[in-house]
């Protein structure tokens, strides 16, 4: 006469559903993929980078550095002077001693101004440099 609402459910046909463990596992892998993402930072600026055959990835943590076809140095997003690419190598130096910089120019790019800008990571005291570039067929 007096049935729980379980067994009227199994009775219809029709069994309840508990979802706690499907939310416990898709918060499981939604933090298992937060934790191993790498996040790399942009520097803001689309260039279209040179190519070489001998080139290879270096391992983060590093930081970026682009040179426009204009001249202009970009890194996390907004333009910066010579100045402050010195001093923002300085930080990243105290931060991550064995991080390497990247710069990243444009194919269309002054020789110069590369130079200039390695120059400055130099002497703000940066001992790993690199000039990113791309593979021939990427």
């Amino acid at each position: 006469m007096f049935r729980s609402t379980q067994a009227r459910e199994q009775e219809a046909g029709g069994g309840a559903v508990d979802v706690a463990p499907l939310l416990d596992v898709v918060f499981i892998l939604l933090i298992f993929f937060l934790v191993t993402a790498t996040f790399v930072e942009d520097t803001g600026l689309d260039v279209e980078r040179p190519q070489a055959t001998a080139s290879r990835r270096l391992s983060p943590p590093s930081l970026r550095l682009s040179v426009g076809a204009s001249g202009a140095v970009y890194t996390g997003g907004e333009r910066v002077s010579l100045e402050e690419v010195s001093r923002r190598v300085r930080r990243f130096r105290r931060s991550e001693p064995k991080g390497s910089i990247i710069v990243i120019p444009d194919a269309e790019a002054a020789a110069e101004r590369l130079v200039a800008v390695i120059d400055a990571a130099k002497r703000a005291g940066a001992k790993r440099i690199a000039i990113g570039t791309k593979r021939p067929g990427s």
